[in-house]
């Protein structure tokens, strides 16, 4: 059968992608993704062929990797994080009902989520989920009642894609959401370019995220009611006791 790699390749830096994502990589023969993604890695497999589609353009992505891998090849499609958080691993499963002789294989990879909590400290001991604030493929409406039912359920709650251009105040509103159910004083922290050249990392209020801004490279995490600060890191506790 013919063999398509699903990888995720973390925050894009060599050291920090697993040793599968690598070894993947290494045997494939033609690497596919996103153009900036592709120049994360491009410098640490330059023996390979590498082909690149712009955003927006997902789907001719994945044709893409299926038609390269018609031809015999070993193709690597590359996401950044994990491949199967919100990533290209669902697409790549539903295009490759046309091409039944195309085996898929994913590679996780290190997300933004769990990235970005190493850089917090520890956040996401107890129960969390993840949101993200586009509204591309989602409906504002849909997000909107996640964001209040998450935050009803007391979840720690990671927001993906908080800012852009067009969006540049989601994030205020989603803020004023979680404060419906959530108390100002909330234990926040903000990390930006998770795994990067000017990685940087905040912990605030939850009032004081309601007024920051972010931008699309800036993964948000927004304690439950028993998150602390603890020496400038975010932590939430498992529950476990002792003296």
């Amino acid at each position: 059968m013919n063999k398509i790699y699903v990888v995720g390749i973390g925050p894009g830096d060599y050291e920090q992608m697993t040793g599968r994502a690598i070894k993947a990589l290494k045997e494939s023969d033609a690497i596919i993704g996103y153009t900036v993604y592709v120049n994360l890695v491009k410098e640490y497999f330059p023996e390979k062929e590498f082909l690149t589609t712009p955003m927006k353009k997902e789907v001719d992505r994945c044709i893409l990797a299926f038609e390269e891998a018609e031809k015999g090849r070993t193709v690597s499609m590359i996401c950044s994080g994990d491949a199967g958080v919100y990533g290209m691993a669902g697409l790549m499963y539903e295009i490759g009902e046309k091409y039944p002789q195309t085996e898929l294989e994913i590679i996780p990879g290190v997300t933004a989520a769990t990235g970005g909590a190493a850089v917090l400290g520890a956040p996401l001991i107890h129960d969390f989920c993840l949101i993200s604030l586009s509204d591309l493929l989602t409906p504002w409406e849909k997000i909107e009642k996640r964001i209040l039912a998450a935050a009803q359920a007391d979840f720690v709650v990671c927001i993906y894609n908080p800012s852009s251009k067009k969006r540049h105040d989601y994030l205020k509103k989603a803020c004023d959401l979680l404060l419906k159910y959530k108390d100002k004083d909330t234990v926040c922290g903000l990390v930006s370019n998770i795994g990067r050249e000017g990685e940087e990392s905040r912990v605030m209020t939850l009032g004081e995220l309601k007024d920051t801004q972010v931008d699309m490279f800036t993964t948000v995490f927004v304690g439950n009611s028993q998150t602390k600060n603890i020496g400038g890191k975010m932590v939430t506790p498992r529950g476990y006791q002792y003296e």
